[in-house]
């Protein structure tokens, strides 16, 4: 239900009742211009249409028919033809904001954005149709695709995973989104790399490289920072991350962030780490730790398993106040030289708004310079609940001009968006093809899910689960007395599914393995402080795959990389000065080389050839098809065997997931539950999809019951009061039938195959005259005396 409030409840509850309503066409009031208004919702499935509220999307639908104003008619205002300063305000794509209620009280009932408008030339009438949400998600789809699910046989992602991703890329955000996702020159912010952890450790802007064991953490909502947060079960919990751009050191300023709920640890820290890749197979790193219990945050520099340097700065609040903290090491990597001594600074955002930016640590130790090297990859050890961890390169000019509002990202986005737990592990990706709508809804049928936007404009995704749990109270109760003008109940054999089998991809066994090996035919030339970027065809198989990785001659190197020399012919290698960035566009991998330095540089090898080799992977083997079944021989007993075998689907890829998933089918269809169509009651705009109403029927079917709302339809016409429709799904079955008394006939007539042939009776009966004497009707006649024939 939605929020109301004393005032509103009062007005529905009073026997006089006067409808308002309020519609906003592109910021501007209409209202009085509307003669009528039809808002409808309901789940969409392909599931039996007696048990569609168990999957599905929901995308609501507004439609009004507008009048003109001031002796203009509508069409000359608002029809495709009129004229921009009016007719804008109906154009499709144009935004729509709806509420009703009565006695001058109104709630949402309806945002979203035109479909069309239709104007009857010769009348006072456009008519304008609209759709909610969903039609923010009509982009294509895509999801990133790594090997290493397969690879290790751990889960990269679940599908609010996949769904948060594709709410993202409609600009739906459930926490901070990407602070640079796209740059339109090489001196502008780049995301190197972004994972929002909200139910899989998969990226959206580079790629897990350390998956950790399944058994090593949980996904939880309650107490994430912001929607779902990686909890470890023990302290030490790793992971790793290859980032799409490998940006040099010496280089620009960048950003390494998270966010952290130190309420909920298993120990006392947490440690962000980026590891640059040197020459001669040396690796360096820069990472910040934060230590809850000391209340210090320290940032260090230097050599992997070498020497390094650290500062360190306190903060009183860190053991004191336990919360959500914003955690970020800004690292300054500028230098005119082959090598750089980082200066560096902590930023915090503690849960009461405070705000702490450390003083500058400008490191003077050798220990911690930085020669020349790349981002190769990004480190994470927590013994805390962690959420959307990035790395953002160039993402200021220099340390003191990043501000606190950058910092937060005030002003930049707003939370639009609700998950549900964690559900439906993903091992490997699938391929996802058409809107972002459609594979969201594709995936809630899957899953079992709901997906909608609510009339506030806010999308919820509820998984399985959701119509399992049912509420010790109704959000509203309808009456025959008062509230309930009409009430149809039915029940049919197509609700009862009482042998449910759920089909699921076993890839237990599977491995990754080489796919094709593609090399460069050109030695490129990139100049100095210019890109060049080179598409390379790869096949639709083949998982998505990083940056190259810059090699030099210190050792052969034959996999997935790159050379720069200084020379045409070959020359020497160069290491941390061209940044080396990657992305997937369908079949074609696309490499962009971007020179920081001050001469040209070519991608060659040591003897004169093209050094770029793409080296990609696939699964070694297609996954083996299974099934997970459940049934109910009590159920089979009364209605006979009624079989649902759910579409098979890449989504679902373990047994455990396969038998939940057919276990919860047969929970809701192992008897038939009534579905109470056409409910058409006194308007109440409180109700949504998904609410728990109780039904009291006294003068009818007399029942009591309670049900869930599956779907509504509200229309008003001026001047008259709102009719609300609802489409009503019992929470449960009435009971095990008993047939008390019935003696149900077999499905066969029991007099086939008892009667006699032509042939027998002639056999039997000399003349016509014997056979009068001997039976006494025409029955008899057929009915053998020795049984059947």
């Amino acid at each position: 239900m939605q929020s109301s409030d004393e005032r509103l409840d009062a007005a529905l509850a009073a026997p006089e009742r006067t409808p308002v309503h309020s519609t906003r066409l592109g910021g501007r009031e209409f209202g009085e211009q509307i003669q009528s208004w039809k808002v409808e919702r309901a789940y969409s499935t392909d599931l039996p249409e007696a048990v569609r509220a168990f999957s599905g999307s929901a995308s609501a639908q507004f439609e009004a028919q507008l009048a003109g104003r001031d002796g203009e008619p509508a069409p000359r205002l608002y029809s495709a033809w009129a004229g921009r300063a009016t007719g804008d305000a109906v154009r499709p794509g144009q935004s729509v904001v709806h509420a009703a209620g009565v006695n001058g009280r109104t709630l949402p009932a309806f945002r979203g954005t035109v479909r069309s408008r239709t104007a009857a030339s010769g009348s006072d009438t456009v008519t304008v149709q609209a759709l909610d949400g969903a039609e923010r998600l009509r982009g294509p789809a895509s999801l990133p695709r790594p090997y290493h699910g397969v690879l290790t046989g751990r889960r990269i992602a679940s599908a609010p995973w996949c769904v948060d991703e594709l709410l993202r890329q409609g600009g739906i955000h459930t926490c901070p989104p990407p602070r640079a996702p796209l740059a339109e020159t090489d001196a502008d912010a780049f995301t190197a790399l972004y994972a929002s952890l909200h139910g899989g450790v998969n990226a959206t802007y580079g790629q897990p490289e350390n998956v950790p064991w399944n058994g090593d953490y949980d996904w939880i909502r309650e107490g994430a920072p912001f929607e779902m947060a990686l909890m470890p079960r023990a302290a030490g919990l790793t992971a790793s991350w290859m980032p799409r751009s490998r940006f040099v050191t010496p280089g620009k300023v960048f950003l390494l962030e998270c966010w952290v709920n130190t309420a909920l640890a298993k120990g006392n820290k947490i440690e962000m780490k980026a590891v640059f890749d040197r020459s001669g197979g040396a690796y360096g790193y820069l990472s910040g730790v934060l230590d809850i219990a000391a209340g210090t945050f320290r940032i260090y520099s230097g050599t992997q398993s070498g020497a390094g340097w650290y500062f360190e700065w306190t903060y009183s609040k860190l053991a004191a106040l336990r919360g959500r903290w914003h955690l970020g090491v800004l690292v300054d990597t500028r230098s005119t030289g082959t090598t750089v001594l980082p200066v560096v600074q902590p930023r915090l955002t503690g849960p009461d708004g405070s705000y702490f930016a450390g003083g500058l640590g400008s490191y003077v130790d050798p220990s911690a310079a930085q020669p020349r090297a790349e981002l190769y990859r990004v480190d994470l050890a927590t013994d805390m609940a962690v959420e959307c961890l990035q790395v953002t390169d160039r993402v200021a000019a220099d340390i003191p001009s990043f501000t606190r509002d950058d910092w937060e990202q005030k002003g930049r986005w707003t939370k639009g968006a609700v998950l549900d737990a964690e559900a439906l592990p993903v091992y490997n990706m699938p391929k996802v093809s058409g809107s972002q709508w459609d594979v969201i809804t594709e995936i809630a049928r899957a899953s079992m899910s709901t997906a909608e936007f609510d009339e506030q404009g806010v999308f919820h995704w509820r998984g399985p689960s959701r119509f399992a749990r049912v509420p010790a109270e109704p959000a509203l109760t309808v009456t025959t007395r008062r509230d309930i003008a009409s009430l149809t109940v039915g029940e049919e054999i197509d609700a009862c599914r009482n042998h449910c089998e759920q089909p699921y991809q076993d890839w237990g066994g599977v491995d990754s393995t080489a796919g094709s090996v593609v090399d460069d035919t050109e030695v490129r030339r990139i100049a100095p402080g210019a890109s060049v970027e080179v598409p390379y065809a790869v096949a639709e198989d083949e998982f998505d795959i990083g940056p190259l990785v810059v090699t030099d001659d210190s050792a052969v190197f034959t996999g997935h990389g790159v050379r720069f020399g200084t020379a045409e012919t070959g020359g020497t290698a160069v290491k941390g000065v061209v940044t080396v960035s990657c992305r997937r566009e369908g079949p074609t991998y696309v490499a962009r080389f971007t020179n920081t330095g001050s001469v040209p540089l070519w991608t060659v090898t040591k003897d004169g050839r093209p050094s770029v080799r793409i080296y990609s992977l696939k699964a070694s083997a297609d996954p083996k098809q299974r099934q997970a079944a459940w049934w109910s021989p009590d159920s089979q007993r009364y209605y006979g065997r009624q079989q649902y075998t759910a579409p098979a689907s890449e989504w679902v890829q373990n047994s455990a997931t396969a038998s939940d998933l057919a276990q919860t089918m047969l929970n809701a269809g192992r008897y038939p539950v009534p579905v109470l169509g056409e409910v058409e009651i006194l308007h109440d705009p409180r109700v949504q999809l998904g609410d728990a109403v109780r039904v009291v029927d006294t003068t009818g079917a007399r029942l009591d019951t309670l049900a869930w709302v599956v779907g509504t339809r509200t229309a008003c016409t001026a001047g008259s009061a709102p009719q609300q429709t609802l489409t009503l799904r019992g929470t449960s079955y009435n009971g095990v039938p008993r047939d008390v008394g019935l003696s149900p006939d077999g499905p066969l007539d029991p007099a086939y195959g008892t009667q006699r042939t032509y042939a027998q009776v002639t056999a039997e009966y000399g003349t016509l005259a014997e056979l009068l004497a001997g039976e006494a009707d025409y029955r008899a006649l057929l009915r053998a005396t020795g049984g059947t024939t």
